[in-house]
């Protein structure tokens, strides 16, 4: 795993087009350390300073009233940049959620994601590879996996961070089980040939016809370079000191 720390990430908006005025609404990140859940966790509920169109409201259930008093993102966007800077990000459909990010934190002045040092991993792209031609949306691979949707109603960012974990967790089971065995193996390969291995090792001392051989052989080379070779040199130099 290149990074020790991992985020997984989701965000609810006020539509899909950060580039034309849509807005993050809600952040939730939970971080994950050693295929561990940490208990740290970032979860923000963002008022868009703009309406939330009802097709929006149909997916999320996130509304005005309910945003009332909430921070608008330039009050927010800081922390959840200390927060997220030079982590693994884990998030389904990744560019939809890093755009809006991307598009806030310049709104700020502030770095983008690449920008913060971190690498992002898409769970769908993940999916589409494991699973061609199949449902791969969030839903579809809780059921494959048998994981727990039950308690979600709408689409929310941190009970979606919940499952995604689980389901990255699912997701690449096999991975680590693959290192882990090979370190295994590995293991006990070299337990068995350090048991192999004798106390004593036995010393083979050239016999005088190899050394014979040897000695024409540096002649050859004292002829090719006119004069006495680099291993004669080293060997004269031993004895003087």
């Amino acid at each position: 795993m290149s990074h020790n720390r991992q985020i997984i990430l989701d965000t609810e908006t006020t539509g899909f087009k950060p580039n034309m005025g849509d807005r993050i609404l809600e952040f939730a990140g939970i971080e994950m350390k050693s295929r561990q859940l940490t208990g740290s966790h970032l979860h923000l509920y963002i008022h868009p300073d703009r309406d939330i169109p009802e097709d929006s409201i149909n997916v999320h259930g996130i509304t005005l009233e309910k945003l009332e008093g909430e921070p608008k993102f330039e009050e927010v966007g800081q922390r959840i940049a200390d927060y997220l800077r030079g982590a693994e990000l884990i998030i389904h459909n990744a560019p939809f959620d890093v755009g809006f990010l991307d598009m806030e934190f310049q709104r700020m002045g502030l770095p983008t994601i690449s920008g913060l040092g971190c690498t992002v991993t898409d769970t769908l792209a993940m999916a589409r590879e494991m699973f061609p031609g199949q449902k791969n949306s969030l839903d579809a691979l809780c059921n494959r996996f048998e994981v727990d949707r039950s308690k979600r109603v709408f689409h929310g960012a941190l009970i979606d961070c919940e499952l995604l974990a689980e389901v990255y967790l699912s997701m690449t089971r096999g991975q680590f089980s693959l290192v882990e065995d090979m370190a295994e193996e590995t293991e006990e390969i070299s337990a068995a040939r350090r048991a192999a291995r004798p106390a004593c090792l036995q010393v083979l001392h050239a016999s005088a016809e190899e050394l014979a051989e040897h000695e024409a052989y540096l002649d050859g080379l004292d002829k090719a370079v006119g004069g006495t070779c680099r291993w004669r040199e080293e060997k004269e130099a031993e004895g003087a000191a």
